[in-house]
């Protein structure tokens, strides 16, 4: 299928948009942004050059997407969710060349209003709640809330929560899917399918 683009979008020459892609409203995508397949780019968003965004992936109304970050297929961006690319700016110093990559891994959400300080990775299926604020790495499947982030329980690839202890060893089954996971050591893994 085609790209969709709505009149109001502005995409520069150059972007990369893979095939049924969708950028809405007052969304501007820079020239050297990379965006895959069967994407959603919602109202007022902002890609920039140094961005890679895999396949299936769904960015919110109100999100800029800033030059060092990296999302991976299937992940999720809520409205108004922030992204920073540098770690001490000041307005009369440049810092271009001190960008800190950002890399959000395969599955993960990131929940409205949240904020995902740069230089950190989100592992896959990691599920950031609303409002929280993230300033270091976040395993796979972990849930984070609060200010500044703490893991508070284990999600699914579903998004359902797992009855599992946030340390040590335990198996858990979603609920939804019947998937099955196993934390060995603090380490959640899914089986294989």
């Amino acid at each position: 299928m085609a790209v969709i683009i709505h009149p109001t979008a502005i995409v520069d020459a150059g972007a990369q948009i893979g095939d049924d892609t969708r950028v809405w409203h007052w969304v501007h995508v820079s020239a050297q942004a990379k965006i895959g397949e069967r994407c959603s780019l919602g109202q007022n968003v902002y890609v920039g050059n140094d961005v890679l965004i895999g396949n299936n992936v769904k960015i919110q109304n109100n999100v800029s997407v800033y030059d060092a970050v990296t999302l991976e297929d299937d992940v999720f961006c809520g409205p108004s969710m922030v992204f920073t690319n540098v770690y001490n700016p000041r307005s009369a110093v440049t810092r271009k060349a001190e960008y800190r990559r950002t890399v959000v891994k395969r599955g993960a959400t990131i929940g409205a209003n949240a904020t995902i300080v740069c230089g950190t990775t989100l592992g896959e299926y990691a599920f950031i709640a609303a409002g929280a604020v993230i300033n270091r790495d976040v395993k796979p499947y972990a849930l984070m809330a609060g200010v500044p982030a703490r893991q508070i329980g284990w999600m699914s690839q579903h998004g359902e929560r797992l009855a599992l202890p946030l340390t040590g060893n335990g198996q858990a089954t979603c609920p939804a899917t019947g998937l099955r996971y196993t934390l060995h050591n603090g380490v959640l893994t899914a089986e294989e399918t």
